[in-house]
């Protein structure tokens, strides 16, 4: 009986982890092994609020598109009646997020060849390419059902091998409780908690959920799946990105981190030849997931607020996410990601994640949209709060990237 009930819990899982799969990306992954190497537990406090705050938000943003119907485009739109700011809403939105997109996908791929060039000595931009026609294969072939599956597919995978490395690592228990439950901010560690929060709540993955959530389910009576689905996928998220932490934090502390595969020698010891192996397969399903989920973003945004009907089997949807592969394929292939393009997206993400956030944060309280499934008044202040330091931290962002490129 047990049993069954566990297969029905595995059956609801869907949306909630293409989200987990997406924010699992090259970014997070170095960004833990970063945070680990560079402070120990001391942040894992930062994963735990970013997962938070990730539910928090995803939750209403499903809702959102399970009781109106509607993606987040199409609710944002709808917020406006003065054609000006709707133009100006719409587009600002838009762009900041297709941007981002089209910024990082290069990035993706070359993260998750990666792993390959690590055990096999190909160079990252003879794999990454071909990685990438592969994700674009699978966008002309497959629909909602097939990514699905794929992504599950490597949630279970990251699970598998950053999970058991950081057993396997032999944390001191009573140090990870303290990092996880008494939030300190060492020394020089702001940009690193930034990093922690940002590389988990991105503002593709509220338009992604919004939509996918009509792909697998259509009636309000779903809501309760559709809480569990997103509240179990996302945090196994945040258990993924706190091995990778933990793991980091016990073997590499004090070490300069260039990328997650310095994980692999001192974890040999322990592990033997499969330690290299457990680290690349790792490295390469968070990167892979990443990469579909980039492109996936930019097509989820322009279909939700240019109306176009079908979902991931509309020939528009498939031409948008096919011409940011394309755009990856191409500049992975010749390693061009040049420092003003990121520091554009980042500059963008500071400025649109927090938007985002007030606009489902106004949606979700919309009567005449979503009736008795507005914000209950907890809900509401948990909202704010998030809201409050997603914009504090967009703005530092924001700050941080005009300096930069100064």
């Amino acid at each position: 009986m047990a049993q069954s009930k566990f297969v029905e819990k595995l059956k609801i899982i869907g949306p909630g982890a293409i989200i987990t799969a997406s924010f699992i990306g090259p970014g997070t992954v170095t960004t833990a092994t970063r945070a680990g190497a560079g402070f120990g537990f001391a942040l894992l406090w930062a994963v735990i609020f970013s997962i938070l705050a990730t539910i928090i938000l995803q939750e209403m943003v499903a809702r959102i598109g399970i009781v109106t119907k509607q993606g987040l485009g199409e609710n944002i739109r709808e917020l406006f009646q003065n054609q000006v700011l709707k133009f100006a809403s719409v587009w600002i939105v838009l762009i900041a997020v297709c941007v981002g997109c089209a910024a990082y996908i290069s990035g993706d791929l070359l993260g998750t060849s990666l792993g390959v060039s690590y055990l096999t000595g190909i160079p990252e931009n003879y794999v990454a390419p071909i990685i990438g026609i592969i994700i674009l294969l699978l966008n002309l072939l497959g629909g909602y059902k097939f990514i699905e599956k794929v992504m599950i597919v490597l949630i279970i995978i990251m699970s598998i091998t950053f999970i058991t490395t950081m057993f396997v690592s032999a944390s001191d228990v009573l140090r990870v409780l303290e990092g996880a439950f008494l939030p300190s901010i060492p020394e020089g560690s702001i940009l690193m908690i930034i990093a922690l929060i940002g590389t988990t709540v991105v503002p593709y993955n509220f338009f992604i959920h919004a939509s996918t959530v009509s792909e697998k389910w259509g009636h309000v009576n779903d809501l309760k799946a559709v809480r569990t689905d997103t509240i179990l996928s996302i945090t196994v998220g945040g258990l993924i990105t706190a091995a990778i932490l933990i793991t980091a934090g016990a073997l590499i502390q004090g070490t300069e981190v260039t990328s997650v595969v310095q994980l692999a020698s001192p974890l040999e010891p322990l592990m033997g030849n499969l330690a290299p192996l457990f680290v690349s397969i790792g490295l390469f399903a968070a990167g892979f997931s990443s990469a579909i989920a980039s492109p996936m973003g930019a097509a989820v945004t322009v279909s939700s607020f240019m109306r176009w009907e079908g979902g991931f089997a509309n020939k528009k949807y498939k031409a948008v996410f096919s011409a940011v592969i394309i755009l990856g394929i191409i500049t992975s292939a010749i390693e061009f990601e040049p420092l003003e393009v990121l520091l554009v997206a980042q500059a963008l993400n500071g400025i649109i994640l927090p938007v985002i956030a007030i606009f489902i944060m106004i949606v979700v309280n919309k009567k005449n949209a979503m009736g008795k499934y507005v914000n209950q008044l907890w809900l509401n202040i948990l909202g704010w709060l998030v809201t409050a330091v997603v914009a504090f931290l967009g703005t530092y962002s924001l700050v941080d990237a005009i300096n930069t490129f100064l």
